[in-house]
């Protein structure tokens, strides 16, 4: 056996859809985690029928690395139907844990190989018919516990954390777990590099948390009283755990009335009408959706955009419309968002590029969309929203809400009635309104999209639909002032890198690895449009600007082009990854070196 390789390891498990294998993965990934060992869990779960293949990863390292890896060092292969193919992702020297009945025939001799008889040991030590096929998933993971050392005490953590709400069902994975932890003492010598050992100091103050977990407490936390939406993956958790939480904290004590509306819609299209429509009456209103449900939710967009009417969206995208590989993890949806639904459109679209983001945005979100009357994009996606990530513990929101220029009775006592909905009064392109209900003559006004004039009366003038046009996009402006600024990271070299969202992982440990090389890289990380001045400054800095993103044309890329004066545009460069994997740092790595590398 070569010298020991400790906390720096990367395990996938090949399993099978329904079969209990995510449970079986979270309790090993809480054990882990509870030993104070960094994790970075990633699932491949196609959204598919029941019994076809599911992968989950799981990237242990001491510094803490979140990005997925592409590289496997130990290989839980529990799928006969993807077997040889998963055994092609395991690096020379890494450890194969299969089936016992897999054939090894003809197969590599560049690897360990643990043989376990999972279908018998399940059949002969579980007793119960009904349970034994999602229990039969926690024998491995008592295999991999003793396989790496893990100890008892965490896995006893990991399954009562897993089982909080459960806690009938504690004892019973206990006991499957411990049927292949005894399997391997008494089977096995181990022969290969791999364990674990404690480490104090790399997880304290941090929690697991998943991103739509984050944005489902952030938009409790902006103050969210009307979710309709629709179910789609890998957006329904989102409004899954809306729904959870508010059952919690969403509750009058005294009477048990709920304080918040949750609806589940017919269609994606039906849902955002529904938020809109609670938007204009004044609820700070939500829908959560993916591509396709975007796409269906183009025209309503555009009538809220008009219309200035505040609505939060969520999109957490995914690779295209179909189920199976279009649900995986994709950033394609950024350039239809911004411009979403017919005419001179623009809208507000924030880019939360970690799971404290997720919380902190989805929260503001509702902020931005009353200040500026219109609707705000949050845009996540699979590897981010359906992943559990390491997070500092979440702050509680310390500012009250910002609704915006709304008038009040007394207000318009003041102004004698003499308002226009849609007259820009303070020069920032951000007109006033009023609620539904509000006790005043002058209150109401007719909501209409593109023609009218700055009263809210219907015209077809040119004049009046040009200037209003025209204050449309004087907001858009002052919203670009106020928007969340890039982060920026830069110590005068040569090259930058420009990303956003859930590629901020992989770019840092890139970074890592270059500045190790000696190739250290300058990086700014986008979290909305409309862009900010920053992006442009930061570009005029740098000889070459590679923007990293996730998928095939690039749609970041070109809209910082639009953005940059025609001098700089010739400095950026592209760098894409689009096979529906999160991007590892090696995909960054390699073509930023090939493209910067020195003449010989």
């Amino acid at each position: 056996m070569t010298e020991a390789i400790v906390n720096d390891l990367t395990i996938q498990a090949a399993t099978v859809n329904g079969s209990g294998s995510q449970t079986a993965n979270l309790v090993l990934t809480r054990a882990i985690f509870h030993m104070g060992i960094p994790v970075a869990p990633k699932n491949v779960f196609p959204s598919n029928i029941e019994g076809l293949p599911t992968w989950y990863q799981l990237r242990i390292t001491p510094e803490g690395h979140m990005a997925r890896s592409d590289k496997v060092d130990i290989l839980v292969a529990y799928n006969v139907a993807t077997w040889r193919e998963d055994l092609k992702t395991v690096r020379p020297g890494g450890v194969v844990i299969h089936e016992e009945a897999f054939s090894t025939l003809d197969v590599r001799g560049d690897v360990t190989y643990y043989a376990v008889p999972f279908a018998k040991l399940a059949k002969s030590k579980i007793q119960s018919d009904t349970l034994r096929k999602q229990l039969a998933n926690m024998i491995y993971v008592g295999v991999v516990a003793g396989v790496l050392n893990v100890p008892w005490e965490a896995l006893e953590h990991g399954v009562r954390r897993q089982f909080l709400a459960k806690p009938k069902a504690v004892q019973v994975n206990l006991d499957a777990i411990k049927v292949g932890y005894d399997h391997w003492q008494d089977s096995f010598s181990k022969q290969d590099p791999y364990r674990l050992e404690p480490m104090t100091g790399a997880v304290e103050g941090k929690v697991l948390v998943e991103g739509n977990q984050a944005a489902a407490l952030g938009a409790l936390m902006g103050g969210v009283t009307v979710v309709a939406w629709y179910p789609i993956t890998p957006s329904s958790s989102l409004c899954e755990y809306v729904i959870a939480y508010s059952e919690r904290f969403r509750v009058e004590p005294k009477t048990g009335d709920k304080l918040i509306s949750v609806v589940q819609a017919e269609d994606e299209l039906a849902a955002v009408g529904m938020a809109i429509g609670a938007g204009w009456a004044g609820a700070r209103a939500m829908t959560s959706t993916s591509g396709p449900g975007i796409s269906l939710m183009a025209e309503f967009s555009g009538l809220a955009y008009y219309a200035e009417v505040p609505v939060v969206i969520f999109d957490i995208q995914r690779i295209g419309p179909s189920t199976g590989l279009p649900t995986r993890t994709s950033q394609a949806d950024i350039g239809f968002v911004y411009t979403l639904s017919h005419g001179d459109t623009k809208h507000i679209v924030l880019l939360p590029g970690t799971v404290e983001e997720c919380y902190e945005l989805s929260r503001d979100a509702f902020d931005y969309a009353d200040r500026f009357q219109t609707p705000v994009f949050v845009l996540s996606d699979l590897d981010l929203g359906m992943n559990l990530w390491m997070t500092p513990e979440f702050k509680y929101p310390d500012r009250n809400f910002d609704r915006g220029k709304v008038l009040s009775k007394d207000d318009l006592d003041r102004l004698a009635g003499e308002w226009g909905r849609y007259q820009d009064v303070d020069g920032d392109g951000v007109a006033y309104r009023t609620l539904p209900g509000t006790d005043h003559p002058a209150a109401g006004y007719f909501t209409r999209g593109s023609g009218h004039d700055e009263m809210a009366r219907y015209t077809e003038s040119a004049d009046a639909y040009a200037r209003n046009m025209d204050r449309l996009a004087r907001k858009l402006e002052t919203a670009r002032q106020a928007l969340p600024a890039p982060v920026v990271d830069e110590a005068g070299g040569s090259v930058g890198l420009i990303a956003f969202g859930s590629t901020h992982a992989a770019v840092i440990e890139a970074r890592e690895t270059l500045a190790e090389a000696g190739r250290p890289v300058d990086y700014l990380r986008v979290r909305a449009l409309p862009l900010s001045d920053d992006v442009a400054a930061f570009v005029g800095r740098h000889e070459h600007v590679y923007v990293v993103e996730q998928n095939r044309d690039g749609q970041l890329f070109d809209l910082i082009r639009l953005a940059l004066p025609a001098g700089l545009v010739g400095r950026l460069r592209s760098i894409r990854h689009y096979n529906g994997q999160p991007i590892p740092a090696a995909a960054i790595i390699d073509p930023l070196m090939d493209r910067e590398a020195v003449p010989a």
